[in-house]
């Protein structure tokens, strides 16, 4: 399978790219993702050769005085050095498609269509091809929510499931085929969820995964499944914070909770506001420089 439904693939486009710090990386990177519109841009940073690079493709020509104002502001000091180009995205995503190798998270591995024979008969492969939607498995924010996932299965059967920013939907399959029950998953972009249900059916989890175009939990089948006693959140420390309260209020006695997207310096404003609903830190877990929470309510 080979997923291709951003409005950004399959036709030219431009780019943005710079080199900085690693923190420097991660908080521009930050500001970009609030705020750029994910149909129109898609956001990455990682370790290049020469420190850490942040590119963003987008579908058309980007304002560039507008953007060097966005990076400037982030940098909260000396703007870096900024390169636009124009590319065509098949170049890139066929590079990410060659590069892309299982991962194995417990009981999970995470895989292209290429590696599907690696998939051993006692592990649970989950198919998942590189596309704009963010979760292939190999972000350490995707790995420590799977490794919850994994933990969760070997002390309890959840009976209702929430997945909130579901991005290829890889955590609502991986729960829906461990845990055996439905799992609702609601993301705020159209083609993330799009992407949900085309990898829900390719992975023999479309009858247990339900999609929802949702920004937050105010969506009538989201808040239909309520109470819940597993939530995942792999998103931003903003949302993150926002949603403490409503998620609290739709959650069952004794519910799990695990919460990613987080680089170490967020971490503690994220317990703030959880542990001010009411629950109570249980595990904290650090994979390649990102954390994943788990909270319980009492």
């Amino acid at each position: 399978m080979n997923l291709t439904t951003s409005p950004l693939a399959g036709q030219a486009t431009h780019v943005m790219r710079f080199a900085t710090s690693e923190r420097e990386a991660r908080r521009i990177s930050d500001l970009l993702f609030e705020q750029l519109d994910p149909s129109q841009a898609a956001v990455s940073t990682f370790e290049g050769e020469k420190g850490w690079l942040v590119e963003v493709h987008f579908a058309s020509a980007p304002d560039q005085a507008c953007m060097t104002a966005l990076v400037r502001e982030a940098s909260g000091g000396e703007t870096p050095e900024i390169a636009f180009e124009r590319v065509a995205v098949t170049d890139w995503v066929a590079a990410s498609l060659a590069g892309l190798r299982p991962v194995q998270v417990g009981r999970f591995v995470i895989h292209g269509a290429h590696d599907r024979a690696r998939v051993r008969p006692n592990q649970i492969g989950i198919e998942i091809e590189a596309a704009l939607a963010f979760g292939t498995g190999h972000h350490g924010t995707t790995q420590g929510c799977l490794a919850a996932i994994d933990r969760a299965s070997r002390i309890k059967r959840p009976r209702r499931v929430l997945d909130l920013g579901s991005g290829t939907g890889v955590l609502a399959i991986a729960a829906a085929r461990t845990f055996r029950r439905l799992v609702v998953a609601g993301e705020i972009d159209p083609w993330a969820v799009l992407a949900t249900r085309v990898n829900a059916r390719a992975n023999r989890a479309g009858a247990c995964v339900r999609a929802v175009h949702a920004d937050g939990v105010r969506h009538p089948q989201v808040r239909a499944g309520a109470p819940y006693d597993f939530v995942l959140a792999n998103i931003l420390l903003a949302p993150l914070k926002r949603l403490a309260r409503p998620v609290r209020a739709l959650l069952a006695p004794g519910a799990t909770v695990v919460l990613s997207g987080l680089n170490p310096e967020h971490a503690n404003a994220a317990i703030a506001a959880w542990c001010g609903q009411g629950l109570v830190l249980r595990r904290q877990r650090r994979i390649d420089n990102w954390v994943t929470l788990t909270f319980v309510r009492p």
